[in-house]
């Protein structure tokens, strides 16, 4: 059926038509020559490695940057976007990876922020109401208006998202990769979500790194390898296999972690941690947990239910109101993060470009992040940036990270590069423990595969790894040891060799609890 559907689509007129895109930056070359046509009605999935300049080309075709080369055509009419607003009101509409929402406003203010409806000189609230309320219909679920933003889920606030672009009139809608935060039951619904709308007529471009999720929900796909088009193809003609050697041309590859390397000796023991906000609520409650050297310890959990905060007791940049961490034997409960970084402590923030770069730096400089007070990248009090060039070049070579070398800027770096860089520049510093906070989140199949060897090497050669992930197949094919974190603790411990992905989600969205109950 999809085959077929795909079929008539591609002898439709196209909606979108890109001829000869080409966009360069000082170094790097994003887009070369690439073509793309998208037919109205239909899911069209854009894939590709980091770097193949999808997010280049999207950003192009929302009027974020303009192309040095080539034309676009929106609806059989040759547009130059100079602005997101041109884009929007020629219909395009565009969800981020990450979320723009404001917390503190509702959903209502939210939605029709800068298209406000007037009644005079006030807000028609029950005009916005209505249209957000009609508007909801189309995601399946309603969406209270009133509700803060601050207290929806990780679904809601893509729902939210989805209405906002909706309401101001978008007939075609760009999501980029808006399956990276949510549960597999969230997952089905936005997926049904999309099929409502592309039932009534929306035009949708999905972009994605996650295979299985794209051959289930796209009607075609097109593949970007090194800034050009491969190829565009019906969803019933290829499998994952085959995509993932259109992209990178290897086999897909899987996070199964080899035998076990567990020892007897802790790594990280954090014992009966709480933390607390500042009205008194609990954020953290009675956290305790003990990886040994040579162990992964997975953590799964729907985001905002404190696993950023556990990160952050064990780095240091928060204290807890309660309870102990140690590295090894070393109690560090009182010490600030750089006494706990040079005990031994790695990180791999969840956000590399807000916590992980400086992206207007050059390469050797982000390097040095976390260890500049050591050798190679210090002689005493002074700089040694000889040594500094020479351990960058020394992660760019053993990492594959893609850069014509140490002084190029971080900025100009593709997501999947700029996180080996930051799992380079924490592995080779050999910490006896290893923070990995979603270290695969937006990056390819090719990145995603070289990022987990690169872990299990890590724990093969007797590093405590504390990985926390919302890629569930990552977290079972990974840890030696499961937990799910809900509401600020540690619910349940599940073996990574029986439980499957539905069961773990529904442990992290609390639902095994209730049934529990």
């Amino acid at each position: 059926m999809a085959q077929t559907r795909a079929g008539t689509q591609a002898a439709a007129p196209p909606v979108v038509r890109l001829e000869g895109i080409a966009k360069r930056f000082p170094g790097v070359v994003a887009n070369d020559d690439v073509h793309l046509e998208v037919v109205s009605g239909e899911i069209h999935a854009i894939v590709g490695e980091n770097g193949a300049g999808k997010s280049t080309l999207m950003k192009i075709l929302y009027g974020m940057q303009r192309p040095d080369e080539g034309t676009i055509e929106v609806e059989g009419r040759e547009v130059h976007f100079r602005s997101p607003k041109e884009a929007i009101t020629a219909g395009i509409g565009m969800v981020h990876q990450h979320f723009m929402l404001a917390g503190n406003l509702t959903v209502l203010e939210n939605v029709v922020l800068g298209l406000e409806p007037r009644r005079g000189p006030n807000l028609d609230r029950a005009t916005a109401r209505n249209r957000i309320q009609e508007l909801s219909k189309t995601q399946g679920a309603a969406v209270d208006p009133d509700r803060l933003v601050e207290a929806l889920s990780v679904g809601e606030k893509q729902r939210v998202e989805i209405i906002k672009v909706l309401y101001r009139g978008a007939r075609i809608l760009i999501l980029d990769e808006p399956t990276g935060v949510l549960v597999p039951q969230e997952v089905e619904e936005l997926f049904e979500h999309l099929r409502e709308l592309r039932a009534e007529g929306v035009t949708i471009i999905f972009i994605s790194h996650k295979l299985h999720e794209v051959l289930e929900i796209a009607d075609r796909i097109t593949v970007l390898r090194g800034g050009h088009t491969v190829t565009t193809v019906d969803q019933g003609e290829v499998s994952a296999r085959q995509l993932a050697e259109l992209m990178v041309g290897s086999e897909l590859p899987t996070p199964g972690t080899r035998e076990s390397t567990v020892t007897d000796r802790e790594g990280l023991v954090v014992e009966d941690v709480e933390l607390r906000d500042e009205d008194g609520r609990h954020l953290l409650r009675a956290i305790s947990l003990v990886i040994r050297e040579g162990e992964i310890l997975g953590i799964a959990g729907v985001e905002g239910n404190g696993q950023q905060e556990l990160v952050d007791v064990i780095l240091g940049l928060r204290e807890p109101s309660a309870g102990r961490v140690r590295l090894a034997d070393e109690d560090v409960t009182t010490t600030g993060t750089r006494q706990r970084r040079g005990a031994g402590l790695g990180y791999i923030p969840e956000d590399r470009q807000l916590r992980g770069l400086l992206l207007p730096f050059p390469l050797w400089e982000n390097a040095m992040l976390g260890h500049q007070d050591r050798p190679p990248f210090s002689k005493g009090l002074w700089l040694d940036r000889g040594g500094a060039h020479a351990r960058t070049e020394e992660i760019i070579e053993g990492f594959d990270v893609r850069t014509p070398g140490p002084d190029v800027m971080a900025h100009a770096l593709s997501g999947g590069n700029q996180q080996k860089l930051i799992v380079g520049r924490e592995l080779t510093a050999s910490p006896r423990v290893l923070l990995a906070a979603h270290p695969t989140r937006g990056i390819d199949v090719g990145a995603q595969a070289a990022v987990w060897e690169q872990i299990r090497d890590a724990r093969a050669a007797g590093m405590a790894i504390l990985l926390i992930s919302a890629d569930l197949e990552e977290l079972i094919g990974l840890s030696d040891t499961l937990w799910v974190m809900f509401r600020g603790a540690l619910v349940a411990e599940l073996d990574p060799a029986e439980v499957t992905p539905e069961v773990l989600g529904s442990y992290m969205t609390g639902a095994a609890q209730e049934r529990g109950a």
